[in-house]
């Protein structure tokens, strides 16, 4: 068809652009299968460097060949075996798997707000998970004992979980007016909850013991150091449910970025869609925060990075965001650990030392604009 012929009938320009956007465009989803398939491969790699690497001299090698019936030069001793087992193992799986939770939570916001600047952290979810977890350790002797031993090892991470949930719960009721969500009453809303949030963790700060400041020091400036196989029972079921529901919004959340009027007409559950959201991310982010501690920027750096380079498409962006974000946290958490051995930087301040700039980049490249 010539372009004249175009010209005089619309019906076949329409067709004739449509053809054309995706050779004009680009269309990024083999470069996204590629990118997928490479994630996978890093983060094999990424879960191997973080089983093996340690202030201690104890090899993942041996462990593996011992595990597989090795030669006597290959048994090793007790200690090498708790030290890449109990230690190593568990750190390296749920540091994965809270880098996973994270960027995918964040990816989420970032698609259901329909701005790149929309993080768990940045709009109070973590605040709200992290004063459900200190209100455990500092009240949690006052709850009934029934209920404490029912829980067992997931108390504190359903605490988070339940602060997680409300605070996002208030966030969405505060920023969404007539059907619509405003993301700079979003933004704002979010300060003021993490405010306040803090205003609260401070109080039970003060009235804590020596023990709960402990425990509540442990995970504040956020740290993969002393986790176990308990915590990863208790941490990991919420996050992998998350994890494995999340992917199935990806059609709701491509719809909902050309507005929910639009989304609805497309045969999207929009409310359906928001309250399934939002409970994933304060599961996730709940559990999260609960075992490690207030990791930054995690879920605002990974969806950006990716997004330059394999689109929006939430089919694509939401397992990549998932992949990525394991491989950044085991990343920054292996650095933490070497940098100034055998002592260990809290992997909160590495996230944040890289986040911070990042974010600045973010919010001034789209000063300015509205939504996307």
């Amino acid at each position: 068809m010539s372009l004249n012929d175009a010209l005089r009938n619309p019906a076949h320009g329409s067709r004739l652009m449509r053809a054309a956007r995706p050779r004009a465009e680009g269309d990024r989803s083999a470069v996204a299968r590629l990118t997928l398939v490479i994630l996978v491969g890093l983060s094999l790699i990424a879960l191997a460097l973080s089983i093996a690497t340690g202030a201690s001299d104890a090899s993942a090698l041996r462990v593996i060949g011992a595990l597989l019936g090795g030669t006597e030069d290959t048994v090793l001793s007790m200690r090498d075996r708790i030290i890449v087992l109990d230690i190593r193992m568990p750190r390296a799986l749920l540091g994965f798997l809270i880098g996973a939770a994270l960027a995918m939570s964040g990816a989420v916001m970032q698609g259901l707000f329909r701005n790149p600047l929309a993080d768990p952290g940045l709009v109070g979810i973590s605040s709200g998970s992290a004063l459900g977890a200190v209100l455990m350790i500092v009240l949690g002797a006052s709850m009934p004992v029934g209920l404490m031993a029912s829980l067992g090892a997931f108390t504190l991470p359903a605490a988070a979980f339940v602060g997680g949930l409300l605070t996002t719960l208030l966030l969405y009721r505060i920023a969404t007016r007539g059907g619509q969500t405003s993301v700079a009453t979003m933004l704002l809303a979010g300060i003021a909850i993490s405010a306040l949030a803090g205003a609260v963790t401070g109080i039970l700060i003060y009235m804590a013991d020596d023990k709960q400041l402990r425990d509540i020091t442990f995970w504040g400036l956020g740290s993969l150091s002393g986790m176990t196989w308990t915590k990863v029972a208790a941490a990991a079921p919420i996050i992998l449910l998350a994890l494995v529901v999340v992917p199935f919004l990806s059609r709701g959340l491509n719809a909902i970025t050309l507005g929910e009027a639009a989304a609805f007409h497309m045969g999207v559950k929009v409310q359906r869609l928001k309250y399934t959201a939002i409970v994933a991310v304060a599961g996730a982010v709940g559990a999260s925060v609960a075992v490690s501690g207030g990791i930054g920027f995690v879920g605002i750096v990974v969806p950006h990075l990716l997004r330059l380079v394999i689109g929006p498409d939430h089919r694509y962006l939401l397992p990549a965001s998932a992949l990525l974000g394991g491989v950044l946290l085991l990343g920054a958490d292996m650095l933490a650990r070497t940098i100034v051995a055998p002592a260990e930087v809290p992997i909160g301040i590495i996230t944040a030392l890289a986040g911070a700039p990042f974010f600045l980049w973010v919010l001034l490249r789209h000063r300015g604009r509205n939504g996307w």
